[in-house]
């Protein structure tokens, strides 16, 4: 085991600590999670929260059977605009109600209605984690992605895999979050993100709602990993309600 892993390790087996914030993403957490000893969590539960590269551990943990939360780390507490997105992690880790999120009509977006617990988080990481032990099933859940800095080539060889690997084929329902700071090349891609994701949802009849305060930005809302939610897409927008639940 190595030092960062045994270290995490220890963390998630003191009683005394309630919830791990991650200070940050980044990269390395898929290289340090199958050194981490989870065989005691069922004793000592407690939040896990992060984003970006911590979306292994978000994945890692609703395959255990856990909930996690997807939100703002300790490095971007005092970004400006951000006060929204500290309130949603400060109500998820106290086990206080989630507001609804509501988003404006977007050109692509598909209509309907579904439930399921959520699942997903950056895009690259969870292509990075098909296949091994820390890929959790998307069938029945609502997907929600979101990325940084990516060529919009590699956003659809991504999606291409998902599809192609049929992790999209049993999907409830898909949330599109913030594709921030998108790459071209010098011949131009011809598509944005989010028309490369739509191409790939409107194979399926899943209701699919862009435009979600989710991801590389400051209005970075919390989502609980792991809970119930329901997505309604519809004229007047998106709206995302997770079921009430209490800390863990």
């Amino acid at each position: 085991m190595s030092c960062g892993a045994a270290i995490f390790s220890s963390r998630l087996d003191d009683p005394s600590i309630r919830a791990i914030l991650c200070a940050r993403g980044g990269y390395g957490t898929a290289r340090l999670v199958d050194g981490l000893d989870f065989s005691r969590f069922p004793q000592q539960p407690k939040w896990i929260a992060g984003f970006s590269d911590i979306t292994v551990l978000n994945s890692h943990l609703l395959r255990l059977g856990y909930a996690s939360i997807h939100g703002v780390m300790p490095v971007l507490f005092h970004q400006a605009g951000g006060e929204a997105a500290l309130e949603s992690l400060r109500r998820a880790l106290f086990g206080e109600a989630a507001l609804p999120l509501q988003v404006a009509p977007h050109r692509l977006n598909r209509p309907g209605t579904a439930t399921g617990r959520l699942v997903g988080g950056n895009l690259s990481l969870l292509h990075t984690i098909t296949g091994t032990a820390s890929q959790a099933s998307f069938d029945g859940r609502i997907l929600f992605l979101e990325d940084l800095d990516e060529y919009l080539y590699h956003i659809d060889r991504m999606m291409l895999h998902l599809h192609r690997s049929g992790q999209l084929a049993g999907l409830a329902g898909l949330v599109v979050g913030h594709f921030s700071q998108m790459r071209d090349n010098t011949i131009p891609f011809g598509s944005a993100a989010e028309e490369i994701i739509d191409s790939y949802a409107g194979l399926y009849h899943f209701p699919v709602g862009y435009g979600f305060p989710v991801g590389h930005e400051a209005d970075n809302m919390a989502l609980v990993v792991g809970r119930e939610a329901r997505l309604e897409v519809g004229p007047e927008g998106a709206r995302l309600t997770m079921d009430a639940a209490g800390a863990v």
